[in-house]
């Protein structure tokens, strides 16, 4: 007797011709829009991604020059994750980018630090790297810079290994053994990453299901983890949930049925796409809210699918999950209408009025009370690194503000110009 899916489809209809025809229009909507790249650009991608790769190869060869080490024994190894390794990045997006090193390979000394020989020294000797900034002590160490016009983030992993293999898969949860925090941090990201792709039946409609509610999120104005709603990862399991519960559905009615589940769904019940894991070797702390009290004040638990599992959502507030519960009702309405009620009907030209759904939220119309902080730095650098300290901070003013007034923040800054902009438009 077959075992029981974990997640137990609602439907395993096959899609009807009116949900391939909704489908072929969304697909059609959203290139009309500019969310896929052209040809040229993806090949520019591949080319600095191989230019980064024999970079990291110099790299590794001279620090184990420096330890004495034979030539075979340098090895490390690139791999991608996020929205370009999901496949649903946009046009100028950047690249989230995983070196991962040997053990003598280490972060302070060798890939981070001024010296000659530091990954960070070479790639800024580099002709085409423009804009590095090292970031070191940050949650999850980083590199951030544009190489030939991409933007790339490059984080570095540290493993246990006197040598890295060259097709060293990351899946396994033993390869998180004696790395450090940081390191295993910086691992997660391509391993949740593709944990996520494993999960999903159609890997090409839940892409295009999972760019169009990206879309929808940023012109809504809740595509922002650091504000309190959701970020790239977060919209990726939700929408991934949703693919496992509707197997054989095309994108069109994907999109419907997110609207749908996420409307109704009975916060704060978990988002889990698999069983968490547990692995008493490793001893590394997975979410868990029968025993760890943070883990029970979480409002909106979006699971990570690998271990070790853990709330990919944690920042958001009462005040942010109101917003989104209103705006998954609001998507819900949308396509009930476009796809069932009288604007299915009156389409123009017969395609389906997405344009409905994804219609931008008019922020400076909406609201007749506004709070607005204003930043101002020494210089455009200082002024980066200052923008980024006070939007990490505001939600805990937005935390703060929830319990006295009805607060929707909104994740995008303006220069004085575009308010003006916007509130002329």
């Amino acid at each position: 007797m077959a075992a029981r899916p974990f997640i137990e489809p609602i439907s395993l209809a096959p899609p009807a011709a009116i949900d391939l025809k909704q489908t072929a229009d969304l697909e059609e909507y959203l290139h009309s829009l500019g969310l896929f790249e052209a040809a040229s650009e993806a090949e520019l991608r591949e080319e600095v991604l191989g230019a980064v790769h024999s970079l990291l190869q110099d790299w590794i060869r001279g620090v184990a020059s420096r330890v004495g080490l034979p030539p075979e024994d340098a090895t490390a190894n690139i791999y991608t994750f996020g929205s370009y390794r999901l496949g649903v990045h946009d046009p100028g997006g950047d690249i989230d980018t995983l070196c991962v090193g040997p053990s003598y390979a280490a972060r302070q000394g060798d890939w981070f630090g001024e010296g000659e020989h530091t990954m960070q020294s070479m790639l800024r000797a580099q002709r085409g790297v423009e804009g590095l900034t090292a970031v070191p002590g940050a949650y999850v160490p980083v590199i951030k810079f544009k190489f030939r016009g991409i933007s790339i983030d490059l984080l570095y992993a540290q493993l246990a290994l006197p040598r890295v293999p060259p097709d060293l898969e990351l899946g396994p949860a033993s390869i998180l053994r004696h790395a450090d925090e940081q390191s295993v941090r910086s691992l997660n990201g391509c391993r949740v990453t593709d944990t996520v792709l494993a999960e999903v039946p159609d890997v090409r409609q839940f892409r295009l299901a999972l760019r169009a509610v990206k879309r929808w999120a940023a012109v809504r104005g809740v595509y922002s983890n650091v504000t309190g709603y959701l970020g790239g990862i977060n919209w990726a399991i939700l929408v991934a949930y949703v693919a496992r519960l509707y197997p054989r559905a095309p994108a069109a009615v994907l999109l419907s049925r997110f609207f749908r589940v996420y409307a109704s769904w009975a916060w704060p019940t978990p988002i889990l796409l698999r069983p968490i894991e547990r692995q008493p070797g490793l001893g590394l702390p997975v979410w868990d809210p029968r025993e760890v009290p943070r883990d029970r004040a979480h409002l909106m638990p979006i699971i990570t699918p690998a271990y070790p599992a853990m709330n990919s959502s944690y920042n958001v507030s009462e005040a942010t999950l109101a917003v989104l519960q209103d705006e998954f009702k609001r998507g819900d309405a949308s396509c009930s209408s476009l796809l069932y009620g009288e604007a299915a009907q009156n389409g123009s030209g017969g395609s389906t009025r997405w344009d409905l759904l994804l219609e931008p939220f008019d922020f400076f119309g909406a609201c007749k009370h506004y709070l607005q902080v204003r930043l101002s730095a020494r210089s455009e650098a200082d002024f980066e690194i200052w923008e980024g300290w006070v939007a990490s901070r505001l939600r805990l003013l937005i935390k703060s503000a929830g319990f006295v007034v009805d607060v929707r923040p909104w994740p995008k800054a303006f220069k004085p110009h575009q308010i003006l902009a916007e509130l002329e438009a």
